[in-house]
């Protein structure tokens, strides 16, 4: 008999007490599903496949990245909000997510009721970007040209990042109507056609057309993040263009069910914090354009309720609609 068993029936109220002391049960005992409401190889399925793996080897449980791609990133998040609240399913949500809570109001699931945020894991810059031939030289050239003629401006679609990044183009230049909102399915497409010379700008998120700048094809007028961009270097940023108005960021989170157990949602958010820290897995974030965070859930959901406000304002003044 161990002496843990022995103390035990040496007591009157031994067995009572071990039970108390019984730690919670470990997390997670199976497979963990991370849900991405995207396609694959897109920039958050690429993030939460980085943080998948790190976590699968802090857990020594596999978590598998299941795409559960439209409805405007909506199916996968209402499949994560009906999933049992155990932890053992997580969501990657981005900025469209924060708008969608405008676009859609009667949605299946409210955003900031049903899930918590364990962390703000990345964000990265949109770049005003137009194509090499265009004679516009910096941020200011364009908006002289959008108060002499009508614009075409490209996005990934209605409500999508490059779409309010557009907005607010528009709001900053004065230009108005002469600016014509042409949604695409993606932001590849859009990028190509202002490769062809289909469209006169976009504001574009910078990995999406990276290769392009660097290539020469494209011309980077002004990134939207209040610093430089290591990637990109020698376009400036929209306050050194006297346009703070255009800064804004792309990003990405992790959420779990607002009803997972508080020992549970510690132990997510633990191993996301030591997985976040991993020089590897911020390497490789980095090199896909991403700053990487890694924020706490306090800080992540002040930040998250911010952005809701920010862009549901937007999204009422600009009259967007879903497409």
């Amino acid at each position: 008999m161990s002496i843990t068993r022995r103390a035990a029936f040496g007591l009157p109220f031994g067995l009572p007490m071990l039970a108390q002391a019984q730690p919670a049960p470990a997390f997670p005992d199976r497979a963990v599903r991370y849900i991405v409401p995207f396609t694959p190889a897109g920039l958050t399925d690429i993030m939460a496949r980085l943080v998948a793996q790190k976590l699968s080897e802090i857990w020594s449980r596999p978590v598998v990245v299941e795409n559960r791609a439209g409805g405007n990133a909506l199916i996968g998040a209402d499949a994560a909000a009906k999933s049992p609240p155990d932890g053992h399913t997580l969501l990657a949500i981005t900025l469209t997510h924060a708008v969608n809570v405008s676009l859609f109001p009667n949605a299946p699931y409210d955003l900031m009721r049903d899930f918590v945020p364990v962390s703000v894991l990345g964000s990265l810059p949109l770049v005003v970007v137009v194509n090499a031939n265009n004679p516009a030289r910096s941020l200011a050239d364009l908006i002289a040209q959008s108060r002499s003629r009508v614009l075409n401006g490209g996005s990934s679609g209605n409500g999508s990042p490059p779409h309010l990044g557009l907005e607010l183009f528009r709001r900053v230049s004065g230009a108005g109507g002469n600016i014509t909102h042409v949604p695409y399915r993606g932001g590849a497409p859009g990028v190509t056609d202002l490769v062809a010379g289909n469209l006169d700008f976009m504001v574009s998120n910078l990995p999406e057309c990276l290769a392009q700048i660097q290539g020469g094809r494209l011309r980077g007028l002004a990134v939207t993040s209040p610093t430089r961009h290591r990637l990109v270097p020698d376009i400036p940023t929209v306050l050194e263009a006297n346009a703070p108005d255009l800064q804004m960021t792309n990003w990405t989170a992790m959420l779990t069910n607002t009803a997972v157990p508080r020992p549970v949602l510690a132990e997510i958010s633990r191993a996301t914090q030591l997985a976040m820290r991993d020089g590897e897995l911020r390497r490789r974030g980095e090199e896909g354009g991403f700053d990487m965070l890694g924020w706490e859930p306090d800080r992540s959901r002040s930040f998250m309720e911010a952005e809701v406000q920010r862009w549901g304002r937007l999204v009422r003044e600009a009259g967007i609609r879903a497409d």
